[in-house]
């Protein structure tokens, strides 16, 4: 497949990342070579990734926990000293190898330690592939607020292999799926009506699937950097779906959701929004709903506690001057950023959703 380009970075695919990785080590002649793992990719993918590398170099290997919860300034702090302690210069380089939560943190460390270093992401969940390590946010938490603290700057390079994929569970796979999605929502209704059967998909469609995500995502990043405007698109679903992830991810007697999940939640509740806001038909929210739920089975909201939900929300950084903002969908491939949306109609999405 052929690379995709962005404004300071390339997305490789398939065997070429391989080819590109090695020609780049070559070229930089980095001082050391750090690559940030999880003990999930530190068992199941490093070895492939050791396997691709072709030359000796002076590498290290950093791990961390694995899940959201690890996704914190602590954590930073952790492997800001790791790299200091190893000796790594402003000529090191760090590669992120696992899902979303490396790639968001390991970023933000590269792009702040000793002022900058630089970095590869290699995406080894489906949610990283087609979102996380795609158009240069990188981040950590803070408390249960999501992705509060961060920067945007680009990697030096994406490496995307399916074959990483063959040890994901179930529910991470779905969990990418969530944003795959999304994607077709806001930009493209030919490309959701192709994924939005996933009976009809097999494991061969998904380095297509994947690739035309990442195009769709890079075209809009690639015209919107730093999100003034067209670049928000990408946050539907996203407004009341943090919310809910941040609440569960930290409410001790409610389940942890993935990401994907409570996205496809928040996709849910906004396309309803969007039925009485914008000119979303009842019958395409009907058909929103019903594929989001063949992937994503409900789950039951306690209605105590929409208002604790709600008060989230404000801490979105979408937000203006105490407005809560949302993407909307105007139709199925086309959607409206920056909408006001009145307490009472969210209250209302969280109806419609538990009445499905």
């Amino acid at each position: 497949m052929k690379p995709i380009i962005s404004k300071d970075s390339v997305v490789y695919f398939g065997q070429e990342c391989y080819t590109a990785l090695n020609s780049y080590l070559e070229k930089a002649k980095h001082s050391k070579i750090c690559i940030l793992v999880d003990n999930n990719t530190h068992e199941h993918c490093l070895s492939l990734l050791m396997s691709k590398i072709e030359k000796e170099y002076d590498i290290e290997i950093i791990e961390i926990e694995s899940g959201e919860i690890h996704k914190n300034i602590e954590t930073c702090s952790g492997i800001w000293n790791a790299l200091s302690e190893l000796g790594v210069d402003r000529k090191g380089l760090i590669i992120n190898l696992g899902g979303g939560v490396i790639t968001d943190l390991g970023g933000f460390v590269a792009c702040t330690y000793k002022r900058g270093i630089s970095y590869i992401n290699i995406p080894t969940s489906l949610l990283a592939m087609v979102d996380a390590s795609v158009g240069g946010k990188t981040g950590v938490d803070l408390g249960n607020l999501k992705n509060m603290v961060g920067v945007i700057s680009e990697s030096e390079m994406v490496l995307v292999d399916t074959e990483y994929l063959s040890t994901l569970p179930v529910n991470q796979m779905c969990s990418g799926f969530a944003e795959i999605l999304k994607h077709g929502l806001i930009q493209d209704r030919n490309y959701w009506a192709k994924i939005s059967d996933l009976s009809q998909l097999d494991l061969e469609d998904l380095d297509q699937i994947i690739y035309d995500s990442v195009v769709i995502k890079n075209k809009i990043v690639t015209e919107d950097p730093t999100e003034q405007n067209v670049r928000k698109y990408l946050n539907f679903g996203h407004t009341l779906g943090h919310a809910i992830e941040s609440f569960y991810l930290t409410h001790p007697e409610k389940p942890t959701l993935l990401h994907g999940e409570a996205i496809a939640i928040g996709m849910i509740m906004e396309a309803f929004i969007s039925t009485k806001l914008l000119s979303l038909s009842v019958d395409d929210l009907q058909h929103i709903s019903d594929v989001i739920l063949a992937t994503f089975p409900k789950i039951e909201i306690d209605p105590n506690d929409h208002s604790t939900i709600m008060e989230l929300l404000i801490h979105d950084k979408k937000n203006e001057k105490g407005n809560v903002y949302f993407v909307l969908l105007n139709t199925i491939g086309e959607a409206t950023y920056n909408c006001l949306v009145s307490d009472e109609l969210i209250l209302n999405s969280f109806e419609y959703y538990a009445s499905l």
